[in-house]
């Protein structure tokens, strides 16, 4: 057998997958400018295995035909976006100022409804202990989504809760990330399925975390319970989250608990992921939507989403737009902070109309290319005046932004490519001022566990982080 004619078939075949990856890339596939080149670079130093990783992390997904919407409900959104179109925002509102950010989002198909109540959680124990307590008193139906759900003590709580829930005859379904949660296996719901209930896990694979969509993950991170609690933020399942990893220490996130008519939202979302988690078409919710509770004071709010089969990078496009209405303050907190070249010029356009922008990020890393780059982005906006802190009593993953102390977004989405172009993301965007003060003053009672990362700091960081920060830009693309 001729090895060298075999070994050299092989070869050519790969490297015209990779031209022909290339072209696709050139010519079938719109993306970002900075992300194709950063491919073709791949490509073109890699030609062996580029192909490879391009097959793996650079294929882009069918838009038209990735979620399915029964046409009856189709029917019923579509009326309830005429009905809004209609009814202009009065001038003397709080709301005027931000009707055309109000206005973008719809195209992203986010309805503006509204929270009877919105409690911020920002404690581990805080928030797992009050989810708990709601599904332990669910008398209906339970959805409950996250990206990572681990079979550890919190895990294993709250499986358990949902377990005895479907034994009493509540409706529940889990749905989960299958490389998120590549530890979780279908014998650990064996027990839970034959008692009636239901899970999923988005874009499993059967080789497990060797899963060709490795790179387009379901980031979301949701609850809805009897059609009128909802939770969205970005806490996942883990022990971690409590602060009980010795690397990270004490875990920072941001979670929502709302009630009222936005829960709708939140279940419309999940319903769409539920079905794409399975070739077969299923039966939406059936369960009666309860009355809602009526207050005096509402909270506007719109639940965005976006993700690889969007048209448009749509949470991109509403932080900008945040950013933009800017008069007077901007409070960012993100894990990851990469942003491209037109997020960073809207905050270089805030900084020199006189706003203050003040980010807080992490003081480690949890992946250190991700941390690189954050910093190099970070260390730019200093010179042109921005007030950086880096968090230090734990890690903060935190993602949050407020504007001016009126406007808020929570949500799961970080200020990197992953999440504007490649992972599905969602964000709650709350037009209050009493929430968005809150979750100032939360930014603010953090900076006392931060430190300032300043001009001469960033300015005498060692040759080895120039070198690691020059790198991780490179591949900040495609980070």
């Amino acid at each position: 057998m001729d090895y060298t004619l075999i070994l050299s078939i092989l070869f050519y075949a790969i490297f015209f997958a990779n031209v022909a990856a290339a072209i696709a890339i050139l010519f079938f596939e719109r993306r970002d400018i900075s992300a194709t080149w950063a491919w073709l670079m791949i490509l073109f130093f890699l030609p062996i295995i580029g192909f490879l990783i391009y097959l793996v992390l650079g294929r882009s997904l069918k838009q038209d035909t990735f979620y399915h919407v029964p046409e009856e409900h189709l029917r019923v959104r579509e009326q309830q976006f005429v009905a809004q179109d209609k009814t202009e925002i009065a001038p003397n509102t709080s709301l005027f100022p931000y009707r055309k950010l109000i206005q973008a989002n719809r195209a992203s198909d986010a309805l503006l409804t509204e929270a009877t109540d919105v409690r911020t959680l920002f404690d581990g124990h805080q928030k797992f202990d009050t989810l708990l307590a709601d599904i332990q008193k669910a008398q209906l139906e339970i959805n409950i989504q996250y990206f990572i759900l681990k079979r550890d003590p919190l895990g294993d709580r709250l499986l358990t809760a949902l377990f005895e829930q479907a034994k009493r005859g509540v409706k529940v379904r889990i749905l989960y990330d299958a490389v998120g949660s590549w530890k979780l296996k279908a014998k650990d719901f064996d027990a839970f399925k034959n008692d009636g209930g239901e899970v999923r896990s988005f874009f499993s694979s059967p080789l497990g975390i060797l899963n060709l969509r490795i790179n387009n993950r379901n980031h979301r991170k949701l609850c809805t319970i009897d059609r009128r609690i909802g939770y969205i933020g970005g806490f996942n399942v883990g022990s971690e989250y409590l602060g009980e990893d010795e690397h990270f220490g004490y875990w920072r996130d941001t979670h929502l608990r709302v009630l009222g008519p936005v829960v709708e939202e939140l279940e419309y979302h999940f319903e769409q992921d539920w079905d794409a988690a399975s070739k077969e078409r299923t039966d939406w919710s059936t369960t009666p939507i309860p009355a809602h509770d009526r207050t005096n004071d509402p909270v506007p709010v719109q639940i965005v989403t976006s993700g690889p089969t969007s048209e448009l990078e749509y949470l991109k496009n509403m932080l900008i737009q945040m950013i933009l209405t800017a008069e007077k303050s901007i409070y960012i907190q993100s894990p990851y902070f990469i942003p491209d070249t037109s997020f960073m010029d809207a905050c270089k356009i805030a900084l020199a109309s006189g706003v203050t922008l003040k980010i807080m990020i992490p003081n480690q890393p949890d992946h250190p290319f991700v941390y690189w780059a954050t910093y190099a982005s970070v260390g730019e906006l200093i010179q042109h005046g921005a007030d950086v802190y880096t968090y230090e009593l734990g890690f903060m993953h935190a993602k949050t932004i407020v504007v001016d102390g009126k406007i808020a977004s929570v949500g799961t989405t970080n200020i990197d490519a992953r999440s504007f172009r490649l992972n599905f993301e969602m964000n709650a965007i709350l037009y209050h001022q009493a929430v968005a003060e809150e979750l100032e003053l939360l930014f603010l009672s953090d900076v006392a566990d931060s430190e300032k990362l300043t001009i001469e700091k960033y300015a005498a960081r060692s040759r080895m982080i120039r070198f690691k920060e020059s790198i991780s830009r490179l591949l900040s693309p495609i980070l």
